[in-house]
């Protein structure tokens, strides 16, 4: 609760846009900055700094990312950085996967790879895995599917209870009833959201907000 673990936590925390005051006290001010830090980064919000909680704000900090932005606080998400370097995005828009990564995530994106550049099609996607274009959902579909994530297409609500809760290490999907993504190694697969290009699936180095979406991950990922 006090000492050289507590005031590297506190610089952390501010490094990743959760600014802390350092002075070695695990206080009720660290702690509901820890909380204001796990609410943005969608994890479970109680305060306390797990393992997994102390890598993943060393991986936020040393990717350089701010799970904080703009001057009122409001939350940002950033995805949970997975355990060894993340995806690039090459300039033809497909992601190369760390050589680090599980088999499962890099079949994911593969699989993914394979659709971008697909025009958006409400419906598409679902009911036969290769299609002309793609809804949101499909396109997650597909992606799990090169995996075997998943056996069959899912809509967007169906993800709101697939797999278990909250963000995993590698692969993370975001689902309401309207709409589904997903971040894989540190890039967002989606179908649209604040990009200019085409509103098929492709992906992003841009997070976007998650506030009002499930957030679920395959066991072990």
């Amino acid at each position: 609760m006090q000492g050289h673990d507590v005031r590297v936590l506190q610089q952390f925390l501010g490094k990743v846009g959760v600014r802390t005051t350092i002075d070695g006290q695990f206080g009720p001010v660290t702690t509901r900055n820890v909380k204001k830090w796990q609410r943005a980064s969608s994890l479970q919000v109680d305060g306390k700094v797990s393992r997994q909680d102390a890598a993943m704000l060393r991986g936020q900090v040393n990717a350089g990312s701010s799970v904080l932005q703009g001057t009122n606080g409001g939350a940002a998400p950033v995805a949970p950085p997975a355990p060894g370097d993340s995806a690039t995005l090459g300039p033809d828009g497909l992601a190369v996967a760390p050589a680090d990564a599980p088999p499962e995530v890099q079949e994911v994106i593969a699989a993914a790879n394979h659709i971008v550049g697909k025009p958006y099609r409400y419906g598409g996607g679902h009911g036969r895995w290769e299609d002309t274009g793609y809804d949101c959902s499909g396109s997650v579909s597909y992606a799990l599917h090169g995996a075997n994530l998943v056996k069959t297409q899912l809509d967007s609500t169906d993800f709101e209870s697939w797999g278990q809760s909250g963000a995993g290490q590698w692969i993370t999907v975001y689902a309401n009833s309207g709409h589904a993504y997903m971040v894989v190694a540190g890039l967002r697969f989606d179908t649209g959201w604040n990009d200019s290009t085409s509103s098929g699936p492709k992906w992003s180095a841009k997070m976007r907000p998650s506030s009002g979406y499930v957030v679920r991950h395959p066991a072990g990922l």
